[in-house]
């Protein structure tokens, strides 16, 4: 009992700073709009208030948190062979999956802009904000952790993407730890986002 009452509890405040945002930040993001375009709330929600957040409050360098190009030699090897990679597997389950073609088959309006502002704020968030924020306590565990909530907030889209995240969330955490940088896996999922869209919308046959 008496480490329930009478322990001190010893808090990193910068890992709870960042485990309070970000929930009430996703949080946000699903209730309330800040802004009459869902693009431009999430890229003051995902990338405006947390670099803010790091500078301000934590008086760190944004580069600190993945906000830099990295190893960029590596991010551009990555970056190629995950989107050769991933291409086929994308292509067979967009033209295939009918959740998914009735989920993104309307969006083509606006590509590429609105996937770059859809994910722009969102990787840097997950692969950046929170996964090099856990890491500095939690070590390699952060790539599972950060991977988590990227999984959780899919539930509303097609099942077997949102069962493919909690893997692709991971992946896109390594990548980012690797080359100390969020910029690749945003690239791989930038990319991914587009093609989806073109494929389920019939736009490529």
């Amino acid at each position: 009992m008496k480490y329930l009452l009478g322990e001190k509890l010893n808090f990193d405040w910068k890992i709870a700073v960042i485990s309070i945002v970000s929930t009430l930040l996703l949080i946000v993001d699903h209730y309330r709009a800040l802004t009459a375009n869902k693009y431009y709330d999430r890229v003051i929600l995902y990338l405006f208030i947390p670099l803010i957040i790091t500078t301000l409050i934590f008086r760190e360098n944004p580069k600190e948190y993945g906000f830099s190009f990295g190893d960029w030699k590596l991010g551009i090897a990555f970056t190629i062979i995950g989107i050769v990679l991933i291409t086929p597997i994308i292509y067979y389950l967009a033209r295939g999956d009918s959740e998914t073609r009735k989920y993104y088959g309307d969006l083509t309006a606006g590509l590429p802009w609105t996937t770059f502002l859809n994910l722009i704020g969102w990787e840097f968030f997950f692969r950046g904000w929170i996964l090099f924020g856990y890491a500095r306590k939690f070590g390699h565990e952060a790539l599972w952790l950060q991977a988590v909530p990227f999984a959780l907030v899919h539930i509303s889209k097609p099942e077997i993407e949102t069962l493919s995240t909690i893997f692709g969330g991971f992946a896109f955490g390594w990548l980012a730890y690797r080359t100390k940088s969020f910029i690749w896996p945003f690239l791989i999922h930038w990319y991914i986002g587009i093609f989806v869209i073109l494929v389920a919308s019939g736009f490529i046959p």
